[in-house]
């Protein structure tokens, strides 16, 4: 943990009792505030009170004697209306922050020689945060990894020097964080997210610009460039650090691109360095390409050479529900993707793979499988589970070869059967449901762990090994 001392001896609001805000309210305890917490929830008030939170119902609080109201990152800020506590600190002339903001602002008071690593984007920041933390520690770095991803920033250890924080942030956490200043921060892409949150996608991707406003001089800031609103920041970037553009498909001046699974750093049009993502089984598709080559600009900024970062790429198992890739059933691969909640995730699925054999289904969203007619060719046949089954079937229609099979333990069996049959060299079962999962499970996760027990179970399977235990 994190203490947190620039607010001791005062009071201080604490609203939404997650796993973000319960570590800021141990913090800021630790350091010596008098923490007033609270939630509309009851659940939430009592799981918080036995991890020995001290509560306080914020509507009758005083808030003439409370120095800062820490917002989690989940409550309305601004849109479509702020929360009722984010009024009161309003009206009270009480600043309104997250548990982000008091990291920063602690890590200036104790000015230790730790580096802050930021990521943020829409698509692709849990992966490519974990893939450079990994790349870090592969390197004999010591890493804490957190924020949107795994732990809670204050969590995390305490600053120390020689230690590199990798903190995912959301652009939740972004706006709630006036004093973000990394060393190196890193935006991906931007595509519409959250627009009920942000109102327009013009304020989001301002937003999402800000990881780069408290940025040093000799900090670096790395930046997708394949999607016109990243690339109008990337234009836009004052300096005087060094930005490094990312593309797929495409060479930049300075940078790291990408093209057919190798990454190429150039400086000043000069190539630096070149990396082969061939093999790689995590870090397979063009999405990831990018999530990659932005891993790899990082690395570099923290001093690690081409040849280390090569290794560490080879040594990435991936994210769990994320492309995983589960098991083989001779060339059969069976790769669990059960994060992809809508049919844009699963167009990156799809996209990586020929010959597939594709689960889906469940609680539909809005446009079902819209937009994925493109990928249409590249399947063998469909499995269709849950409520969205029906829906699903007609808008496959006669393009693409389907069966309902109700339950994902069914789909697995049928499509392991026919994935089996294929003659191409590497059939692919895919689960990629396009959907939400409540209908059949509490979550995604849910959902992938038991994809994953299904399949291990068949007979003939054998888990996936990293390409660095294939190698022993």
């Amino acid at each position: 943990m994190i203490p947190v001392t620039i607010f001791a001896g005062r009071d201080v609001a604490v609203f939404g009792l997650g796993l973000s805000n319960i570590a800021a309210s141990h913090a800021l305890a630790a350091g010596g505030a008098r923490v007033l917490a609270w939630d509309d929830t009851p659940v939430a008030r009592d799981k918080a009170a036995a991890q020995g939170v001290p509560l306080h119902d914020l509507a009758a609080a005083e808030w003439s004697k409370i120095a800062a109201l820490v917002l989690a990152p989940g409550i309305p800020l601004t849109h479509p209306e702020p929360h009722w506590s984010v009024e009161k600190a309003h009206d009270a002339g009480v600043e309104v922050i997250g548990d982000t903001e008091l990291f920063f602002r602690e890590r200036v008071k104790e000015d230790q020689d730790a580096k802050v690593v930021v990521i943020t984007g829409t698509n692709g920041k849990s992966t490519t945060t974990a893939l450079t933390a990994h790349l870090l520690h592969e390197a004999g770095r010591p890493v804490a990894l957190g924020g949107n991803i795994g732990r809670a920033v204050l969590d995390l250890p305490p600053f120390a020097a020689g230690l590199t924080y990798v903190l995912e942030l959301s652009t939740f956490q972004i706006d709630l964080t006036p004093m973000l200043q990394p060393d190196v921060a890193a935006l991906l892409n931007i595509t519409p997210d959250h627009l009920d949150r942000h109102g327009t996608l013009e304020n989001y991707a301002a937003i999402k610009a800000r990881v780069f406003a408290g940025l040093r001089p000799e900090g670096t800031a790395v930046i997708g460039i394949d999607d016109p609103y990243c690339c109008a920041i990337a234009d836009a970037l004052p300096g005087p650090y060094a930005v490094k553009r990312i593309a797929v498909g495409h060479p930049v001046q300075t940078g790291v691109w990408a093209k057919d699974g190798i990454l190429t750093e150039v400086e000043k049009g000069v190539e630096r360095g070149r990396v082969s993502l061939d093999g790689i089984g995590s870090l397979r598709g063009a999405h990831n390409w990018q999530n990659a080559a932005v891993a790899y600009a990082l690395a570099r900024s923290q001093g690690l050479d081409a040849s280390t970062i090569a290794k560490g790429l080879g040594t990435f198992a991936g994210l769990a529900h994320r492309m995983e890739q589960v098991a083989r059933m001779g060339s059969v691969l069976f790769v669990n993707d059960s994060k992809a909640t809508n049919a844009d995730a699963a167009a990156k699925a799809l996209a990586s793979f020929t010959d597939i054999y594709w689960i889906l289904g469940g609680r539909p969203k809005s446009g079902g499988l819209a937009g994925l007619e493109p990928f249409f060719p590249r399947i063998a046949r469909a499995y269709l589970i849950g409520e969205a089954a029906d829906g699903f079937a007609g808008q496959l229609g006669a393009d693409v070869d389907h069966v309902q099979c109700g339950t994902l333990s069914r789909a697995i069996e049928a499509a392991a059967a026919d994935a089996k049959c294929s003659q191409a060299p590497e059939p692919v079962v895919l689960l990629s449901p396009a959907c939400a999962s409540y209908d059949q499970f509490a979550n995604f996760e849910a959902r992938g762990q038991s994809f994953r027990e299904f399949v291990l179970c068949l007979p003939g399977v054998s888990p996936v090994q990293s390409k660095q235990e294939r190698a022993a």
